[in-house]
């Protein structure tokens, strides 16, 4: 070994190591923070690695940790999806594993994660997420493994950030949708129901829905009187407008009800939502006279390119979160509060959710300009 080989090794040795992972759903922006954390990362000599397909890159054999460097983050910022792949299911508390007879089962591995991290001498665990993710970050920390955490999620229901990544892309996509069933809606006279994500908090709802021009917005925050509803379709018949747009949230539903849902046959332990907006569609049918037709966006909402504001937020929460394993402030997760990227502890961001508060601006400046929202 020469000289400048032996030199290179020593100075590799005194690397600090960090280990970065997106868990939990994709969302618009994830490539950006991973990119900006990357390069920053690199500036200030820390040597990085990835866990792909969030902790399972960690638990399963063989691992799937990976090197990241500038040149492996290269040209990915415009890309939706996550270049480390994404799970909601590797819960390294609560693993999902199958018995040689079939029979499923969740295990919990966190010993195997710290293990890993042990051989992989990496100092600290960044974990990319939303409160499930964020949550076991929080549990693995009080396990002695360092964690510092980037808030992700496109329903923008963390409390410990103003805005995360990911809002502005989905409520840019729910708004685009909005504006092209403008065009049937007014060639048909039907009310249309668009359904969009947030099964928690009516963020992307609200704020597509004003953007988009909706006559009646309906989130989880505020339970609906379906009679309300047909009386405004009713009076935008009566002024000549035999339209209607309807945007729904995935958690909201009437006044004394449930979320309508359904059991899968083929896997008795899932239970998945029918869809608020097809409930609603039964509570409209024989009463009013328009057809009533159903749009459910779904996955559509976390894909494509992600917007030049996520871009940005989720490059400013990368540098941020490089710059706290630097520092050794762990413990933390990035925030946006106003127009400045902070740090708060990392309890913060899982105490409570963010959800639209009935009484508050934006609901005011929805009722201001007409739009109907179930109750007073």
């Amino acid at each position: 070994m020469t000289d400048d080989n032996l030199a290179r090794e020593q100075e590799e040795e005194k690397e600090r190591r960090v280990l970065i992972l997106t868990g939990g759903g994709d969302a618009p922006g994830l490539n950006a923070v991973l990119r900006a954390f990357v390069k920053t990362a690199a500036e200030l000599d820390l040597r990085v690695y990835g866990s792909e397909d969030s902790f399972a890159g960690l638990i399963e054999e063989p691992g799937r940790v990976i090197r990241l460097t500038p040149s492996s983050v290269r040209g990915i910022l415009a890309q939706g999806g996550s270049m480390l792949g994404c799970s909601d299911r590797a819960d390294p508390f609560a693993y999902p594993i199958t018995d040689p007879d079939g029979t499923e089962r969740t295990v919990d591995v966190s010993e195997r994660v710290k293990v890993k991290l042990d051989e992989l001498e990496i100092d600290t665990l960044v974990l990319v997420g939303g409160g499930g993710t964020l949550n076991i970050g929080m549990r693995l920390a009080k396990m002695g493994i360092r964690v510092v955490g980037i808030p992700k999620a496109i329903c923008n229901d963390l409390a410990a950030t103003d805005v995360t990544f990911g809002l502005d892309s989905a409520v840019t996509i729910a708004t685009a949708a909005i504006d092209a069933l403008h065009t049937t809606r007014d060639a048909h006279d039907r009310v249309m129901v668009l359904e969009v994500m947030g099964h928690e908090a009516g963020w992307i709802a609200l704020m597509s829905g004003i953007a988009g021009g909706a006559d009646v917005i309906l989130i989880p925050e505020i339970p609906y009187d379906v009679d309300r509803v047909i009386e405004k379709i009713a009076v935008r018949s009566s002024s000549a407008h035999e339209f209607s747009i309807i945007v729904i949230g995935e958690g909201s539903k009437p006044l004394g009800g449930t979320i309508s849902s359904i059991n899968e046959a083929h896997d008795a332990t899932s239970q998945r939502h029918e869809g608020p907006s097809f409930q609603l569609s039964r509570l409209l049918e024989g009463r009013i006279e328009q057809e009533i037709r159903v749009t459910v966006l779904g996955h559509l909402q976390r894909s494509g390119s992600p917007s030049p504001f996520d871009r940005i937020l989720g490059t400013r929460f990368g540098v941020h979160a490089a710059e706290l394993c630097y520092h050794d402030n762990t413990g933390q997760v990035v925030a946006l509060r106003g127009q400045e990227v902070v740090s708060v502890p990392l309890e913060a961001a899982v105490a409570n959710l963010k959800r639209v508060p009935p009484d508050g601006e934006l609901v005011g400046v929805a009722r201001a300009i007409g739009i109907e929202l179930g109750q007073e």
